[in-house]
């Protein structure tokens, strides 16, 4: 496939994990206004929220039969007019159980565009011959601290139903455009006439399950620390080191930060250290920084520990999932990709149970442990992949 191609290829990809992440952070700052037009309590806006998880585990689990059917790109694109269009329904409802549906269908979207696009980008990383998975995370960290960021400005103007709206027009159009790259193009390696994913189907024997599913158990490392941070990080400054709630929410801030920062660079360090070195680092520095952020005595120290531990878990899921998407393709992106959902899923409830049976700050070491585990992870599958 000529160099030119591959170019657009890799442009169109990223605007989609740029979009993914745009469109959920735009949702995600609309949460508290959805809630109080539905009326619903704290446990019933819970239950609801389970649908986002729901519907993205269990597409996530059935997405990499239809790209090994359809193709890496028919999928994602498919996926990302379903996501646009399913963002809109949270503000037209007017009950905990509508809403709970409607977030299903969003889950759907959401995690079938990213086993999708996540296979395309194994793909094309394979193609390229350059590790430039972390530069697609990027993206998509940049696109949520931008609709993040607009969500917040648009709040107190527009309507979560304008403002959702809003977003559905814009990721469609984006989609429009992007995805025509996309469909003109099948996946590297993929016969052109018929335009299936790359490589034939690969069935996994038990040996390469089990390695898919070590390195599903890295990315679930990784998300992990992610949903604990997002959930607990500003209450541990505010509760535990007597921060203003608007320093609090600086926390958090910083940890997306430095792990869009560090994606960014993870091409180079890639490059320069290989996969086993990049994880092993990633995942000692990540357990240092968060010691450091869970035990600091002070705000600011507090501050630096999470910013090292987002430059430490920056490349963790995207080097877990490439590894398991180049054992077993499209089946391996959905399985590790599972496995990491579930571990942001997992990591405010276990932070919370922990917390109330120790305290915040030693609930929080937990994210130290398993980046540490990660790191371990690494080094004992270090002859699974060509450094």
């Amino acid at each position: 496939m000529p160099g030119n191609t591959l170019t657009r290829l890799r442009i169109a990809l990223t605007v989609f994990f740029a979009l993914d992440g745009f469109v959920f952070a735009g949702w995600v700052v609309r949460i508290p206004a959805v809630k109080e037009q539905t009326d619903a309590s704290a446990s019933a806006l819970g239950l609801a929220l389970l649908g986002v998880s729901g519907g993205a585990v269990v597409t996530m689990i059935l997405t990499g039969r239809l790209c090994r059917r359809y193709g890496n790109h028919q999928v994602t694109v498919v996926c990302a007019v379903l996501l646009c269009l399913s963002v809109a329904l949270p503000p037209l409802t007017h009950s905990a159980l509508a809403l709970g549906a409607v977030l299903l269908i969003f889950g759907m979207a959401f995690g079938g565009i990213n086993v999708a696009f996540n296979s395309a980008a194994v793909d094309l990383v394979a193609a390229l011959r350059r590790p430039i998975m972390p530069s697609f995370h990027a993206a998509f960290s940049l696109g949520g601290m931008i609709g993040a960021g607009l969500g917040g400005l648009v709040a107190g103007v527009l309507s979560p139903t304008r403002h959702l709206f809003g977003l559905t027009v814009i990721g469609l159009i984006v989609t429009l455009f992007a995805g025509r790259t996309l469909l003109r193009h099948p996946s590297p390696g993929a016969p052109a006439a018929s335009a299936r994913p790359a490589g034939p189907p690969r069935r996994m024997d038990s040996r390469t399950r089990r390695l898919v599913t070590v390195f599903g158990l890295i990315a679930l490392c990784t998300a992990y620390g992610e949903g604990a941070l997002a959930d607990w990080s500003a209450l541990h400054l505010e509760q535990d080191l007597d921060a203003t709630p608007g320093l609090a929410a600086i926390g958090y801030s910083c940890f997306a930060l430095a792990m869009t920062i560090g994606r960014l660079t993870g091409t180079t360090l890639l490059e320069r250290l290989g996969q086993t070195r990049t994880l092993v680092l990633g995942g000692t520095t990540a357990a240092v920084g968060m010691l450091l952020g869970a035990l600091a005595p002070s705000l600011w120290a507090a501050l630096v520990g999470f910013v090292i531990t987002g430059l430490g878990l920056a490349n963790l899921f995207p080097v877990a999932v490439e590894r398991a998407g180049a054992l077993a393709g499209p089946d391996g992106v959905a399985i590790a990709s599972t496995l990491g959902y579930g571990g942001m899923l997992l990591g405010p409830p276990a932070i919370g149970f922990m917390a109330d049976w120790f305290s915040l700050p030693t609930a929080l070491t937990s994210v130290a442990a398993l980046a540490a585990l990660a790191a371990l992870i690494a080094v004992t599958t270090r002859r699974t992949a060509t450094d």
